[in-house]
Formats: structure tokens, C-alpha cells, sequence
């Protein structure tokens, strides 16, 4: 009865938010309370939530910070110095242009937030190709895959979703994952040079005058009020400390984005007013992501406290093959490109994962290394057609959609695997469970 009862409501959460009948947000709330009702859960219902939200609120806290403070780092231009110095490096060489390509888009997508990626660099890059006549499909393929890569940090979403879905610390996730996401920027690398060393043989190389595009004048920042020049190495320093600790693990992550964003705030924005304009410029973001944080707490307490996923993943056991199941991190990471290629992240992170990850546990298979495992998809999760942005990039790059997918895809599978061939060589998730 638990595990009929435990697909019916990952189904119903799943069809609902892919035919948009309802919004994640929404639908992780209402769904699995409405489920919990029928199951006849009535009387424990409140506990369940309130421990799957408790469980949830250091997620949401590091979240809610680390956005605000990538946001500041942004807005007071942090990150225009390398902007242009890239932009200017390039010039008219089709190589360095590719290569330059990924390198921005992989600084640029820092913040999370792929829509701002696609928009600061396609505004920056889309006339050096127009002017050297290089095809846009390359630009709007090297920025996606690189916002794929990014995707994985613990405030791009994925991670988050994944920490939240298992119960798990996002920084244990993310910290033994980069190496692996290195391997996967560096494979972009290699794609870029490929494409622009194409490009070099067919277009050659155009010598274009400096005053043709002005790069001085290109900025990250969407606020020029907000800009803080004066500050650069100031906030350079704070950033790379930042870093330094949350790879050292000297504190809880909540605590130092915390820590992160009031320092940033004070140093940058002093004045009261200023401080109230920054935040509420990004308070639309915080919200839309944190929220939904909180909700999967309703969602995730349920699923667990009814019993619903042990239930489920005992029936899941019996139709993987004995000789499968030790495998379990890797099929996870396998079939994370389909599964969030046809489906949201929100419906393969809160309503396949965790059934996945209970199957796992009975082969010694922790929930961080599957947690792990179910994020290398990325690079082929953003070419979906259930990603809004994407829609944007394209948009903004002038290509088809259909053609964006059929050039980049092949390449989002690659970098995947090559995450995947890191990961398992680095021993981020186990090739092969213990027992």
C-alpha cells in the first residue's frame, strides 16, 4: 500500500509540474500533504513537515546568502576587469574568441543564475562574432555548457535540490566535486579550441581597430549606481578568502556566506539606503529559490516519515538485477542526462532521487555520493526544452532552437562523461558499493 502510494504521489507531483498545472513550489506542498491525508497520516502530518523544514533550513540560509553575495560581487563589478581583459585579449583571432568564449562564460556563470549569464555574455560576445563571421551556434553552445558546469555549486540549484532531497551538508556535495567539475571545464576548453581553430582556417585572422568595439564600457553590472571600482581588490580579497574557507571547510557554509555577505555589504554599500536598494534589486531571485527550498522540506518530510520511500525502494530492489545494484551511483549519474532532460529538476531531485538513493543504501552506497552522482547531467539538463532560459539564450544568439540542441548535445554528453570518468577516478562516488 506505501509503495503504490508513494509512486502515485511522485507521478501526480511529477505530471503536475511538467504539464504546469501547478508551479514546484505549489506542488511540493500540496501534494504530499494531500497524499499523507489519504494514506491516513493525518495526525503526524505536522511533525513530518516541520522536521523535513527544519532539516532544510541550513540549505535555504546558505542559499538566500550566497545569491545575495554573488549578486553584490556582480553588481559592484568585481568581475569586468577580467570581462574585458578577456574581451580585449581576443580581437580578431576566431581561436581566441572561442576560447575566450568559454573562458568568460565560466567566470560570468559564477552567480547561478543562467539567464544574467546568457544575457551579459551574448551582449558582449555577439558582435566580435557577427564582425569576424563566425557561427553563433558555437557561442550559444560554449556558454551553455559552461553555465552546465556552474550549475553544479551549491547555489546554482542541482546541488541544493539534491542536499535538500537527501539530507545532506551541500558543501559535501560540492567541494569533492570540483576537481571533477575542473576536468569538465577543461574538456570545454579543448571544444573551444577545436571550433576555433575551424573557424582560424576558414575565416582567418581580422586585425579589427580597438575603437570598433569598446570594451571599456562593457559590464557585467546591470546597476551602474551600484558599481564600486574603488573596491576591486578589496572584494577580489574577500571573494578568494571566501573560497579558501568554504574549500577548507573551516566553517558551516550558511555561516560563511553569512559571514560573506555582511562584510561585502558594509565594505561596498555603508549607507542604510543603499544596503535596502541592493537587497531588494535581487530579493525577487532569493525568494523564488529559497521558497522552493523550504517547500521540498514539506515534500522530503513526508516522503520519509510516512515510511513511503523505504517502502518504494524495496519494490525498486527487486527490479534491479542483484547484479546491478552495486552500480547504483553510476547508473544514477548515467541516467541523470535523460532524466533531467525529460523532466524538471525539481521532479527527478525530490521525486526520483531519493527513491534512488534508498535503493543504493542497502549496497553501502552513502546518500552524499549518490547526492553527487545525480548532478553530473547538468551540461545536458540546461539544453532541455523544460529550461526557460534556454529559450533566452537562444533568443538573444539568433539561432534555432533545434539547431542549438542538435550541434551542442553530443558535446553536453561528452563533458558529462568526463565529469563522470573524474569523478570516479578522483573516488568522489564509488564505481562499485561494498556490498
Amino acid at each position: 500500500m506505501l509503495t503504490l502510494l508513494g509512486f502515485a504521489m511522485v507521478i501526480c507531483f511529477m505530471y503536475l509540474i511538467m504539464t504546469k498545472r501547478l508551479s514546484a513550489l505549489i506542488a511540493l506542498i500540496i501534494v504530499p500533504i494531500v497524499f499523507a491525508l489519504i494514506g491516513g497520516f493525518a495526525a503526524g502530518i505536522g511533525p513530518m513537515m516541520l522536521e523535513g523544514i527544519g532539516k532544510l533550513a541550513p540549505t535555504g540560509v546558505m542559499l538566500m546568502f550566497a545569491i545575495l553575495y554573488f549578486a553584490l560581487m556582480i553588481d559592484s563589478g568585481l568581475f569586468d576587469p577580467a570581462v574585458r581583459k578577456i574581451l580585449k585579449l581576443v580581437k580578431g583571432d576566431p581561436l581566441k574568441v572561442s576560447m575566450g568564449t568559454a573562458a568568460l562564460a565560466l567566470i560570468v556563470s559564477l552567480d547561478g543564475d543562467g539567464a544574467t549569464t546568457y544575457m551579459i555574455c551574448v551582449a558582449a560576445l555577439l558582435p566580435l562574432y557577427s564582425r569576424l563571421g563566425m557561427s553563433p551556434l558555437i557561442m550559444a553552445g560554449l556558454i551553455i555548457l559552461a553555465g552546465g558546469i556552474m550549475n553544479m555549486t551549491p547555489w546554482g540549484g542541482p546541488t541544493a535540490r539534491a542536499a535538500s532531497a537527501l539530507h545532506v551538508d551541500p558543501s559535501d556535495i560540492f567541494v569533492p566535486m570540483i576537481p571533477a567539475m575542473a576536468a569538465g571545464a577543461i574538456a570545454l576548453f579543448g571544444l573551444a579550441w577545436a571550433y576555433g581553430k575551424r573557424e582560424r582556417a576558414r575565416l582567418g585572422v581580422l586585425h579589427l581597430p580597438d575603437d570598433q568595439i569598446n570594451h571599456d564600457e562593457i559590464s557585467v553590472s546591470q546597476y551602474p549606481e551600484a558599481r564600486r571600482p574603488k573596491l576591486l581588490w578589496v572584494n577580489g580579497a574577500l571573494t578568494a578568502a571566501l573560497m579558501v574557507t568554504l574549500i577548507a571547510g573551516l566553517l558551516p557554509l550558511p555561516v560563511l556566506f553569512m559571514i560573506a555577505f555582511s562584510l561585502a555589504m558594509i565594505i561596498n554599500y555603508p549607507c542604510l539606503q543603499q544596503q535596502k536598494e541592493r537587497v531588494a534589486a535581487h530579493a525577487g531571485n532569493v525568494l523564488a529559490v529559497v521558497g522552493l527550498i523550504f517547500a521540498a522540506g514539506i515534500f522530503t518530510g513526508i516522503l520519509s516519515g510516512t515510511g513511503m520511500v523505504e517502502a518504494m525502494s524495496k519494490s525498486l530492489l527487486t527490479v534491479i538485477p542483484p547484479s546491478m545494484g552495486p552500480y547504483m551511483a553510476v547508473i544514477t549519474a548515467v541516467v541523470s542526462m535523460p532524466f533531467t532532460f525529460f523532466m524538471s529538476n525539481d521532479a527527478f531531485y525530490y521525486g526520483v532521487l531519493p527513491v534512488l538513493a534508498e535503493a543504493a543504501s542497502h549496497y553501502g552506497i552513502s546518500p552524499v555520493e549518490m547526492a553527487r552522482a545525480s548532478i553530473v547531467g547538468q551540461p545536458v539538463h540546461l539544453l532541455s526544452p523544460l529550461v526557460p532560459s534556454t529559450y533566452l539564450l537562444v533568443g538573444l544568439a539568433k539561432v534555432e532552437f533545434g539547431d542549438h540542441q542538435r550541434f551542442t548535445l553530443k558535446w553536453a554528453v561528452m563533458i558529462c562523461l568526463c565529469i563522470l570518468v573524474a569523478a570516479l577516478l578522483l573516488g568522489v562516488f564509488p564505481l562499485f558499493g561494498s556490498h
